[in-house]
Order: structure tokens, then sequence, then C-alpha cells
């Protein structure tokens, strides 16, 4: 039991600590400077099952991409890429990343059945390791072969159709693009106030992240007053539900509120797991609003 536990927290303390120094150095893990590495903007997926990673895993492994210079979004675990015939280059090391799991202590399944009670369970991290395709040899070119990328006139009709689908009161007008909780409606500025028309996408994304989190969608708690603990915790969901939708639809991320560092330092200094819960709700955001598009992304 203690082992586990210590491999926990290790591990929550271990990637909230690398978020914190990325936002201490003024550099937001979810808006990386994509073209300072060799791939294009899109998620991480396994590559042998063609599967995304979500949540933390997101955000470690653009890290990952970033720092190596890797020209995919593409990784493997040692066993896959076996399968496969390749084989680490020398000198390579793998990515760390986690899923989460369940289990309930036998004390705790006998407590319950004595007190007529459901067993309350214990979450814990289990780690692994990929491995980047670019740091193999000997893999079929099925599993290297860049991807194409969509041009912008393509990505836009798509964004649109998507944000028609949600059915989200969007209203256009004034200065300012927010979402207003008690009235259920967001508000974006008209596109001619965007220097380009992807920016005014992106605006709009960011604000139906939050609208995705209102009580009759996913019910996030966004009841939390401008400057609160919760706000920054809403704001910080926003930001990256619009992160991972916008490379989702091969867009690079920007960021809307970098003025809020100073809250999101604080909250994850106070949490070592709120980045997790933050980047769990973004994906399960980011796939809700990504479910309007008109064809799976």
């Amino acid at each position: 039991m203690k082992k586990v536990e210590t491999n926990r927290t290790s591990l929550y303390g271990e990637v909230t600590a690398r978020v914190i120094a990325e936002l201490e150095a003024g550099r937001l893990p979810w808006v990386q400077p994509w073209d300072s590495a060799a791939c294009g903007c899109m998620m991480p997926h396994n590559a042998g099952t063609g599967r995304r990673y979500s949540g933390i895993n997101v955000l470690i492994l653009w890290a990952a991409v970033v720092a190596g210079g890797y020209a995919s979004q593409r990784w493997l675990t040692y066993a896959q890429a076996q399968a496969a015939g390749g084989n680490v280059r020398r000198g390579e090391k793998g990515t760390v990343v986690c899923y989460a799991d369940r289990f309930t202590p036998k004390r705790e399944k006998a407590r319950a059945v004595d007190e007529d009670r459901d067993a309350r369970q214990i979450t814990f991290l289990k780690r692994f390791t990929v491995f980047n395709v670019d740091q193999w040899e000997g893999l079929p070119e099925a599993l290297t072969a860049a991807p194409v990328q969509p041009a912008e006139i393509e990505i836009l009709p798509q964004m649109e159709a998507l944000i028609d689908a949600s059915g989200a009161d969007i209203r256009i007008g004034g200065d300012k693009a927010y979402y207003a909780p008690s009235g259920d409606f967001i508000v974006v500025p008209p596109p001619s106030a965007f220097a380009e028309p992807i920016n005014w996408h992106r605006t709009a994304l960011h604000e139906l992240g939050h609208w995705s989190g209102h009580g009759s969608r996913l019910g996030r708690n966004q009841r939390g007053a401008f400057g609160s603990p919760d706000y920054a915790r809403e704001e910080l969901i926003a930001e990256m539900t619009s992160a991972f939708a916008c490379a989702s639809l091969s867009i690079q991320p920007t960021v809307r509120h970098a003025d809020y560092i100073g809250s999101w330092l604080a909250v994850l200094r106070e949490d070592e797991k709120a980045i997790f819960r933050a980047a769990s709700a973004a994906s399960k955001a980011a796939d809700y609003l990504l479910a309007f598009g008109p064809e799976a992304v």
C-alpha cells in the first residue's frame, strides 16, 4: 500500500513541478512553439492503435515532441514497436506517461460489508513508457510516413460547421469575448475585429469550452467569482479545451488569457493534482465539442 501511494504522489509532483516551471518561465505547456518542432500541430496518438492520448499525457507528449524536435506526434510502447520489427536507436530515452486506475483495499471491502455500504475505491496512477516513432529504426512506412496536414481553407468550414451544430447561443458584437453562465450564452466580437479569420474561431472555441461546462452539459463548477481559485481553475480548463480542440483540427493553439498565469500558479502550488484534474476535464470538454464536427475528428 505504501509503495503505491509513494509512486502516485511522486508522479503527481513530478509533472506538476514541470508545469509550474514552464509557467514561471512565461511559457504555457498547452501552447507550444510548434514552429520549433519539425512536425505540424496535432494531438499525440498511439501509432499502433490510432488511439489519441488524453488529459495530462497530451501536455507531457507535446513537451517531449518540442524538446526532441520530433517530426511526428505518434508514439509506441517498446513492445508495440518490437512487434512491428523496430529497434530503439542507441542513446534514445522513452517518455513516461500515465493512466489512472482504481482498486479497493481488502480492509475497506470488509468494512463496507459490515457497515452495509458501497466500498470506497482508491485512485492511483500507473506509469508506462512510450517512444516517438522518430526514436526507432526499422519500423514499417505505415508507422513513419508524415501525416497530411489540411490547409486552413479546409479547416475553417469544418470549424464553422462544428460551431453551428453545437446550437450554442452565440451573440456577435461588442469588443470582448466571454461566456455568461447565468444566461448560458456566448458573446464574441465580429470577425472584422480579428486580424485573421482563424482567430475568431479560436476565440469561439475558448468560449465554447466554458459553455461545455454548463450544468445541462458537463456540469463543472462555474460559480467562482473573478479572481477566485475556482475561477482560475475554470479558465485553465477552457484554455486547454481550446488547445486540445484546435490541435485536433490541425490548428495551432494560442493563449486567450496569459494574464491568469499568476492565479494558475497559485492553484497548482496549492494542489499537485490540479493540473491533472484540469487536463482531464479539458479532454472531456474537447471531445464533447468535437462530437459536433462534420466528421469524427
